[in-house]
Protein backbone atom coordinates (compact mmCIF):
# COMPACT_ATOMS: atom_id res chain seq x y z
CA UNK A 1 0.00 0.00 0.00
CA UNK A 2 1.27 3.42 -0.84
CA UNK A 3 0.04 6.67 0.64
CA UNK A 4 -0.82 10.10 -0.73
CA UNK A 5 -0.26 13.16 1.42
CA UNK A 6 -3.33 15.11 2.54
CA UNK A 7 -4.00 18.79 1.83
CA UNK A 8 -3.15 19.49 5.49
CA UNK A 9 0.29 17.86 5.19
CA UNK A 10 1.14 19.49 1.86
CA UNK A 11 0.40 22.97 3.22
CA UNK A 12 2.20 22.31 6.52
CA UNK A 13 5.35 20.97 4.82
CA UNK A 14 5.53 23.83 2.31
CA UNK A 15 5.05 26.43 5.05
CA UNK A 16 7.75 24.70 7.12
CA UNK A 17 10.25 24.54 4.24
CA UNK A 18 9.80 28.22 3.41
CA UNK A 19 9.95 29.41 7.01
CA UNK A 20 6.30 30.42 7.36
CA UNK A 21 5.60 28.03 10.26
CA UNK A 22 7.02 24.93 11.87
CA UNK A 23 5.84 21.38 11.35
CA UNK A 24 7.05 19.11 14.11
CA UNK A 25 6.90 15.41 14.76
CA UNK A 26 3.47 13.87 15.29
CA UNK A 27 2.29 10.64 16.86
CA UNK A 28 0.79 8.81 13.85
CA UNK A 29 -2.32 6.64 14.12
CA UNK A 30 -3.58 4.26 11.42
CA UNK A 31 -7.30 4.42 10.64
CA UNK A 32 -9.52 2.28 8.42
CA UNK A 33 -12.03 3.79 6.00
CA UNK A 34 -15.00 2.39 4.09
CA UNK A 35 -14.70 5.15 1.47
CA UNK A 36 -11.84 7.18 0.02
CA UNK A 37 -11.00 9.88 2.60
CA UNK A 38 -9.74 12.08 -0.25
CA UNK A 39 -7.06 14.69 0.46
CA UNK A 40 -9.46 16.44 2.86
CA UNK A 41 -10.10 13.51 5.23
CA UNK A 42 -13.82 13.50 4.44
CA UNK A 43 -14.25 9.79 3.56
CA UNK A 44 -16.05 7.51 6.00
CA UNK A 45 -13.86 6.13 8.77
CA UNK A 46 -15.06 2.84 10.26
CA UNK A 47 -17.72 3.54 12.90
CA UNK A 48 -16.31 4.12 16.35
CA UNK A 49 -17.98 1.03 17.82
CA UNK A 50 -17.59 -2.75 17.93
CA UNK A 51 -14.02 -2.44 19.31
CA UNK A 52 -12.76 -0.30 16.39
CA UNK A 53 -10.09 2.21 17.33
CA UNK A 54 -7.19 3.87 15.53
CA UNK A 55 -3.80 2.21 16.13
CA UNK A 56 -0.63 4.11 17.07
CA UNK A 57 2.14 3.24 14.60
CA UNK A 58 5.16 5.25 15.78
CA UNK A 59 7.18 2.23 16.89
CA UNK A 60 6.20 0.25 13.81
CA UNK A 61 7.88 2.52 11.26
CA UNK A 62 11.51 2.41 10.07
CA UNK A 63 13.63 5.53 9.76
CA UNK A 64 13.38 6.99 6.25
CA UNK A 65 16.59 6.47 4.28
CA UNK A 66 17.85 6.26 0.72
CA UNK A 67 17.35 8.37 -2.35
CA UNK A 68 13.58 7.87 -2.48
CA UNK A 69 12.93 9.04 1.06
CA UNK A 70 10.79 5.96 1.64
CA UNK A 71 9.56 4.77 5.03
CA UNK A 72 7.77 1.49 5.70
CA UNK A 73 6.43 -0.47 8.64
CA UNK A 74 8.89 -2.73 10.44
CA UNK A 75 6.27 -4.24 12.72
CA UNK A 76 2.81 -5.59 12.06
CA UNK A 77 0.01 -3.03 12.44
CA UNK A 78 -2.84 -4.86 14.15
CA UNK A 79 -6.35 -3.66 14.97
CA UNK A 80 -8.42 -5.15 17.79
CA UNK A 81 -10.86 -7.88 16.73
CA UNK A 82 -14.27 -6.67 15.56
CA UNK A 83 -17.01 -7.39 18.12
CA UNK A 84 -20.82 -7.53 18.08
CA UNK A 85 -21.44 -6.15 14.55
CA UNK A 86 -19.44 -5.77 11.33
CA UNK A 87 -17.22 -2.84 10.43
CA UNK A 88 -18.33 -3.00 6.79
CA UNK A 89 -16.03 -3.24 3.79
CA UNK A 90 -12.74 -1.48 4.44
CA UNK A 91 -11.35 -0.01 1.20
CA UNK A 92 -8.87 2.65 2.36
CA UNK A 93 -6.49 3.54 5.16
CA UNK A 94 -5.39 6.88 6.55
CA UNK A 95 -2.77 8.09 8.99
CA UNK A 96 -3.94 10.74 11.46
CA UNK A 97 -2.18 12.80 14.14
CA UNK A 98 -4.79 11.82 16.74
CA UNK A 99 -5.88 8.51 18.20
CA UNK A 100 -9.40 9.84 18.76
CA UNK A 101 -12.01 8.81 16.19
CA UNK A 102 -13.19 11.84 14.20
CA UNK A 103 -10.43 14.10 15.56
CA UNK A 104 -7.09 15.42 14.43
CA UNK A 105 -5.50 16.09 11.06
CA UNK A 106 -5.18 13.47 8.36
CA UNK A 107 -1.52 13.16 7.34
CA UNK A 108 -1.84 10.75 4.42
CA UNK A 109 -4.21 8.20 2.91
CA UNK A 110 -4.36 5.43 0.34
CA UNK A 111 -6.26 2.52 -1.17
CA UNK A 112 -5.96 -0.95 0.29
CA UNK A 113 -4.44 -3.40 -2.17
CA UNK A 114 -7.43 -5.65 -1.49
CA UNK A 115 -10.69 -4.48 0.14
CA UNK A 116 -11.73 -6.43 3.22
CA UNK A 117 -15.20 -7.04 4.61
CA UNK A 118 -14.68 -7.09 8.38
CA UNK A 119 -17.05 -9.35 10.29
CA UNK A 120 -17.42 -10.23 13.95
CA UNK A 121 -14.21 -11.83 15.23
CA UNK A 122 -12.10 -10.62 12.30
CA UNK A 123 -8.75 -8.97 12.96
CA UNK A 124 -7.31 -6.50 10.44
CA UNK A 125 -3.54 -6.66 10.28
CA UNK A 126 -0.96 -5.12 7.99
CA UNK A 127 2.13 -7.31 7.76
CA UNK A 128 5.68 -5.99 7.94
CA UNK A 129 6.42 -3.95 4.81
CA UNK A 130 2.77 -3.52 3.77
CA UNK A 131 2.77 0.25 4.37
CA UNK A 132 5.23 2.24 2.24
CA UNK A 133 5.31 6.02 2.13
CA UNK A 134 7.68 8.13 0.03
CA UNK A 135 8.11 11.72 -1.06
CA UNK A 136 8.75 10.84 -4.69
Amino acid sequence: MAGTFSDYTEVAVLNHIFGKSTFGAVTPYMALHTADPLDTGAGAEVTNANAYARVAITGDMATATGTGGTISNTGAITFTACTTATWGTVTHFAVWDSGTHGAGNMILHGDLTVSKTVGVGDVVEFAIGDLDVSLT
